[in-house]
């Protein structure tokens, strides 16, 4: 057996242990192998207990730990760093509870944050480079740590209780379909709950880059007067929590 082919049923056999495998390793290795395997395991539970401490508070150990189980018997690792692997625990999860929207979004709102921590920097706009933007022709830029998500549930708000140690609501539904935004703010991840016309808004603004053209959007969904002064409205708040970080003037056209 070459060193490859013995490094390459090692894998194996921590990621899915088999007779086939345990026989071409040989009795001798295998005594010390279930040391290696459950270390392996422990390491992989660890990893999924840190980045997800609100999940687990709010499914339980019991529930938990087969959840974690599961996900590692069927993703192992696929990244040089631990630090990725946590990234895709929302799908066993909705597989394991597929009428559980809330537990979803709860998931979503841990590996989200987690993710803007280390997505890259951003500067904040100054104040005084507002003053000379000509609007009409202006490209916002987000934050690059900006994700969102439609949000059905109030998960938000479980989170925000299991992190702050208060009283967990029960899950459900919200009245009207919202968003759930996530991005970085200098040394912070930052989670807010929108209402679907703001994640409407910035969802386009992800796309398209212009002001003018989130102002017709807005405009045609509420009116002349109303959709002008909610692009207004947004835009200062935008600016104020560090979502814009960038405007970019476009050339002016020059005609022959």
């Amino acid at each position: 057996m070459t060193l490859a082919e013995l490094q390459r049923d090692f894998r194996s056999w921590l990621v899915s242990p088999s007779d086939d495998t345990a026989s071409r390793l040989g009795t001798d290795i295998m005594a010390g192998l279930s040391v290696y395997q459950n270390n392996y395991r422990a390491q992989l539970v660890g990893c999924l207990e840190e980045s997800f401490p609100q999940v687990r508070a709010w499914l339980g150990d019991d529930a938990f730990l087969p959840a974690a189980m599961t996900h590692i018997d069927s993703h192992p690792p696929h990244a040089w760093t631990l630090d990725a692997y946590p990234g895709d625990f929302n799908e066993t999860l909705t597989a394991l509870y597929p009428d559980n929207p809330d537990l979803h979004e709860l998931a979503w709102i841990e590996n989200a944050l987690s993710e803007a921590f280390v997505a890259s920097d951003a500067e904040p706009l100054p104040v005084d480079a507002l003053a000379t933007i000509d609007w009409d022709s202006a490209r916002l830029h987000l934050a690059p740590s900006f994700m969102s998500r439609a949000a059905t549930t109030n998960a938000h708000s479980i989170w925000s209780a299991l992190s702050e140690q208060k009283d967990v609501p029960e899950g459900e539904m919200l009245a009207e379909p919202g968003g759930l935004i996530v991005w970085r703010r200098q040394f912070t991840s930052c989670l807010k709950q929108v209402d679907a016309l703001e994640l409407e808004a910035l969802l386009h603004l992800q796309e398209n880059g212009s002001f003018a053209a989130l102002c017709d959007m807005l405009v045609e969904r509420l009116g002349d007067d109303e959709g002008v002064a909610a692009a207004g409205t947004l835009l200062a708040g935008w600016l104020g929590s560090e979502l814009i970080v960038g405007v970019e003037q476009a050339s002016p056209h020059h005609h022959q």
